[in-house]
Formats: structure tokens, C-alpha cells, sequence
């Protein structure tokens, strides 16, 4: 027969085996359950990595071999991962908007730009530039422009300057061509509309 002495030490000796090993597989599980987390917030991470990241760009842009705009802008990342994609211009951007027969038609400046590729819609932000052909200026602090509709528009107040020097604000934003040449402004007084006419002819405006 084991002594008591004996038997206390091998208790004690099955006590400590048992606590290492219960330390053991408390780190194992530790560590594998970190691992799993830092593998799930990597995979997921990693969609909102840009997909390309170009920095001092100055570049044209085509589609079905049509030159649309220019592009000159200090940053320029794609999400192409993301839902939905976009392109994204947030230290500014410099765009010039081409005709058919490759005249610039508008030039616009943005503090910050996004393009939503499937929608072919632009969303200019900050402080919003545009000229169009025939020498108007707008002013605002965001504006749309949707390639698929052929239209610009804003909800945010705008100031235009026309090329004879007179200006209009609009309080409620307002619409417009992609061309700029007609346009319905938005105020708290009325609609005022511009009509289209040839950048060399004598402009006239009627106001609603």
C-alpha cells in the first residue's frame, strides 16, 4: 500500500498536470480565436482597399472609343470591390467635358469628386467650378452629373455669372443639359429659365 505521503504527492503531482494542461488549451483557443478574427477582419478589409491608386494623373477618358473628358487630378483611387464601384478624387479634381467633334464644351473643378461607374453618375463636392462654352460660370458647393440622363443638377443654392457679366442665385439649386446651354434655376421667388442660344448670337432670357 502507497503511504499517504505518496498518495498526496501523486494528487498533487495529477493536479498540476491537469491545470497546465487547462492552461494549455486556454491559449491554444486564445490563439486560434484571434487568428480567426484577424483573418475575418482581414478578408473583409480588404474590400475596402482601393483597387488602384494613382497619384498625379492627367489623362483621357474613353468609351466605345469616343474620347469623353480629360482628367487632371493629385489622387485618384478605385474601388472597384466595393457596392456599388467608384472612382474616387478626394484631394480635387480638374475635369473637361468634350463634344463630338472633341471641343471642350464645359471645364469643371471640385474640391472632391466621386464616379459611380455602374450609374455613369458624377458627384462633384466642396467648391464646385464650371464654364461652360460660351463663358457662363456656376458656383456651387455640389452638383451632379448623369452621363445616362445627359443632365446636371444640384439642390444646393447656385450662383451663376453669364457671359454678359449679369448674375443669378438660385436658392433651391437648379437643372440643366450636359452642355450647359439650358438651364432652369430654382429660387424662393420663381423658376427663372435660360434659353438655348449660339455662343456667337445675342442671348436672351425669360424669367417665370
Amino acid at each position: 500500500m502507497l503511504s499517504k505521503e505518496r498518495l498526496n504527492i501523486k494528487k498533487n503531482n495529477i493536479g498540476i498536470t491537469f491545470t497546465i494542461l487547462v492552461n494549455v488549451m486556454l491559449v491554444l483557443f486564445s490563439s486560434c480565436s484571434d487568428k480567426d478574427k484577424n483573418l475575418a477582419k482581414a478578408i473583409s478589409d480588404r474590400d475596402s482597399l482601393p483597387t488602384l491608386h494613382t497619384i498625379g494623373v492627367n489623362t483621357l477618358i474613353s468609351d466605345s472609343g469616343i474620347t469623353k473628358y480629360k482628367i487632371i487630378t493629385e489622387d485618384w483611387k478605385i474601388f472597384s470591390k466595393k457596392e456599388p464601384p467608384y472612382w474616387a478624387f478626394e484631394k480635387g479634381v480638374y475635369l473637361e467635358k468634350f463634344d463630338s467633334l472633341l471641343n471642350i464644351d464645359a471645364s469643371i473643378k471640385a474640391d472632391t469628386a466621386y464616379y459611380y461607374e455602374r450609374q455613369k453618375l458624377w458627384e462633384l463636392k466642396g467648391n464646385v467650378h464650371i464654364q461652360n462654352l460660351r463663358g457662363d460660370k456656376f458656383d456651387t458647393s455640389q452638383l451632379y452629373w448623369s452621363e445616362q440622363e445627359r443632365k446636371i443638377y444640384s439642390k444646393k443654392p447656385i450662383r451663376i455669372e453669364q457671359n454678359d457679366k449679369s448674375i443669378i442665385n438660385g436658392k433651391f439649386g437648379f437643372e440643366s443639359n450636359q452642355e450647359l446651354t439650358q438651364y432652369t434655376i430654382f429660387n424662393s421667388s420663381g423658376v427663372f429659365t435660360v434659353k438655348d442660344t449660339p455662343p456667337d448670337s445675342t442671348k436672351t432670357d425669360s424669367i417665370k
